[in-house]
């Protein structure tokens, strides 16, 4: 079990929930724009929202960003440890640094106790791209012993300034080198962890190294917030990481699609009702597992796991709802299926 440190209101670590996150890409100096992208990732889902801070403009736009967030804000310092205190003056509620670029023991106390005083828990990133030389030489390269050990060395340099509130990540690119190091970090220290594939890439083949590398680190119990780094639009990012949690059954939020994968006893168009089904019910964060099953034969009992389905037949299909003798049903499938769904959600709100 990890220990528990406090975003905002928020827990992490601890056993609480695990919690989304993803990162703006807009010139956060443009507070409008920024404003906009962070309360769409919130509709989202996200939890928490990370933002660059990389000159004083940016520090100073903190202060309008965090009065009119829904969410708590992160802001992502690099070198300049004078950012990282504005911003914290200004109401971030957690801080991503590297404390070795920071500037030597004497700046990281300085950035320690102005976080402390301010109650924000601080984030140690580490990656295989970031790691110290002295490390890479002495490890062959970006292991998961040298980036667990350069981690643990920064958190020791917080340590010593007298602060306690870390959050450690160690990502690569690599899904295999990932998930042996925060198996690993897991196994030495008790810090919540930030779980995620760095650069995994582009929506699709980046969704699915995330999706192995988080989920098999969920699995195992290892991971206390999750963020899916995916190039261009942050947006999809959220959707990402509920897919992961729903398939864990770690937290539950809108709906989750159960969907045979067809065979020559299908009946409907079970690709095209279900991608309808995801669309018009996409705004529902009443939980619920939804159906769509091509045929009578095995529809209803394999379905059976969702709270309202349809299994399709030659001559319209079967409407089961959880807890109800299924019925027969004729017409648009889908639209029956979804106004169904809608009644179970409002019924449950």
């Amino acid at each position: 079990m990890t220990r528990t440190v406090t975003i905002g209101g928020l827990p992490l670590g601890g056993g609480h929930p695990v919690l989304v996150q993803s990162m703006t890409n807009t010139d956060t100096r443009d507070t409008e724009k920024t404003l906009r992208q962070i309360r769409d990732l919130h509709a989202a889902g996200c939890d928490l929202v990370r933002v660059s801070v990389y000159d004083e403009a940016c520090a100073e736009a903190v202060k309008t960003l965090a009065a009119e967030s829904p969410v708590p804000l992160v802001a992502d310092i690099h070198f300049d440890h004078r950012l990282a205190i504005r911003a914290a003056e200004n109401g971030i509620a957690k801080l991503r640094i590297n404390p070795g670029n920071i500037g030597g023991e004497a700046r990281v106390r300085e950035l320690a106790d102005c976080a402390k005083a301010h109650g924000i828990p601080i984030r140690i990133g580490v990656n295989s791209g970031s790691a110290e030389k002295e490390l890479l030489d002495r490890y062959g390269g970006p292991t998961a012993e040298c980036l667990v050990e350069s981690a643990l060395g920064h958190a020791r340099l917080l340590e010593k300034a007298g602060f306690e509130d870390i959050v450690l990540s160690m990502k690569s690119s690599d899904v295999r080198l990932t998930i042996e190091a925060y198996r690993l970090a897991a196994k030495r220290c008790d810090y919540p962890l930030h779980v995620g594939v760095t650069e995994a890439g582009l929506p699709g083949q980046g969704t699915v190294k995330s999706a192995i590398g988080i989920g098999a680190l969920l699995a195992d119990g290892i991971g206390d917030t999750i963020r899916v780094s995916l190039s261009g639009d942050p947006l999809p990012e959220a959707a990402a990481a509920w897919d992961i949690l729903r398939a864990l059954n770690l937290r539950i939020r809108g709906v989750q699609l159960i969907a045979c994968p067809t065979c020559g006893r299908t009946c409907i168009p079970v690709a095209e009702i279900g991608r309808r089904v995801e669309e018009e019910l996409a705004d529902l964060t009443v939980p619920l597992k939804v159906a769509v099953m091509g045929c009578v034969v095995n529809g209803p009992g394999e379905g059976r796991e969702a709270d309202v389905g349809i299994a399709g037949g030659k001559s319209g299909g079967i409407l089961f709802v959880k807890g109800q003798e299924p019925r027969k049903v004729t017409g648009d499938l889908g639209a029956i299926l979804i106004e169904e769904a809608r009644k179970l959600a409002m019924e449950r709100a």
